[in-house]
């Protein structure tokens, strides 16, 4: 059974309980450059450790790390200036090594330890060429470590597919475990966080991936991807997502702040990459100020801007716009992905 999140409700996790609070998701952040940490100091919110001279020109860069609970989820962090900055991600990928002294509470690196990596991107692929430390890791991490990789350089736009070396030898499988790879490069459509609970024919499916809430060690809400199979037969993925949404995840090691009798009372509207969704009163947090809360609408906007065609997301109530965020905010304006997910920036 999910658990259920809102901001004034008490939340059931491990035992202990504890009020969730919003995340400021939607700030984006500017790309620049900083130079390599000296001095670092620990943030008791974020659980971050992070170098005060360092974070004032901080190139903030997606990883994908592997939480408490081993789903693969990003954490955008402050890398030092580098002139390859995919191959210096995937250098932060590698335990043991200098994303130690970055990694968020609960947080931990995906790549065997002492691993070398080299990548060269050329008309949207991006090729990765490991040392043959690559090949010591465990059977179990073998997917998490593919969509580590995958999903960590195609967060940079020039890259839109990986393909994977060991020492300039092409891998048409992984060493360890033997899990097939794209001879035509692997894409964020293989999905992440894998779920195919349900599924008897997978191939009459095809994937959505939708965010669900989970917390830190220290409390904080973060989003975690999750691929679903859905079946062929269902022809609206907009719907399809709000419906996984509103029924919440299967895991109970995620969380949910939709109501299950959320509902959209007419079919989504897309048009120049916004998609209009008119919901029941359901999707509201607070009924006197008509506020949606960010557990609910980072979830949405996530979710849905995964889908290639949509870029923005407006939400109606009844047909009406008078809505507002956590912050006070009107949501009359469509709302856009941020620039990064996960900065720990609350």
């Amino acid at each position: 059974m999910s658990k259920k999140v809102k901001n004034t409700i008490v939340v059931t996790v491990l035992a202990s309980s504890m009020y969730l609070s919003g995340c400021g998701l939607f700030n984006s952040d500017k790309k620049e450059q900083i130079d390599p940490p000296q001095k670092v100091s620990y943030n008791e919110k974020t659980g971050v450790k992070t170098n005060n001279k360092a974070t004032e020109n901080a190139v903030m860069t997606e990883l994908y790390l592997l939480d408490k609970n081993g789903y693969v989820v990003a954490q955008t962090l402050p890398l030092p200036k580098s002139t390859s900055v995919a191959k210096q991600a995937l250098q932060y990928l590698v335990k043991g090594g200098p994303v130690e002294e970055l990694l968020p509470n609960g947080f931990q690196a995906v790549l065997p330890a002492n691993t070398d990596v080299d990548v060269d991107i050329k008309d949207g692929v991006a090729t990765v060429d490991f040392s043959n430390d690559f090949k010591k890791y465990k059977a179990e991490d073998e997917q998490k470590i593919l969509q580590s990789i995958t999903w960590t350089l195609t967060s940079f736009n020039t890259v839109k597919r990986v393909e994977l070396e060991i020492n300039g030898h092409k891998l048409s499988q992984m060493p360890v475990n033997g899990t097939a790879i794209n001879p035509n490069g692997m894409t964020r459509k293989d999905g992440i966080n894998v779920d195919a609970s349900g599924v008897v024919d997978i191939t009459n499916t095809h994937p959505l991936t939708v965010y669900y809430p989970s917390q830190n060690n220290a409390g904080e809400v973060y989003y975690v991807p999750v691929t679903k199979r859905i079946s062929n037969t269902e022809t609206n993925d907009i719907k399809a997502i709000v419906s996984a949404l509103a029924k919440g995840p299967k895991n109970s090691n995620l969380l949910t702040a939709f109501n299950s009798d959320v509902q959209l009372l007419s079919d989504p509207k897309v048009d120049n990459g916004k998609v209009t969704l008119n919901f029941n009163e359901e999707i509201i947090s607070s009924f006197e100020s008509k506020q949606i809360s960010e557990e609910v609408l980072d979830p949405l906007v996530l979710s849905l801007t995964e889908l290639p065609d949509i870029q923005k997301v407006s939400i109606e109530v009844n047909g009406s716009t008078k809505l507002v965020d956590e912050q006070g905010k009107s949501l009359a304006k469509p709302v856009t992905r941020p620039e990064k997910v996960n900065t720990g920036s609350f």
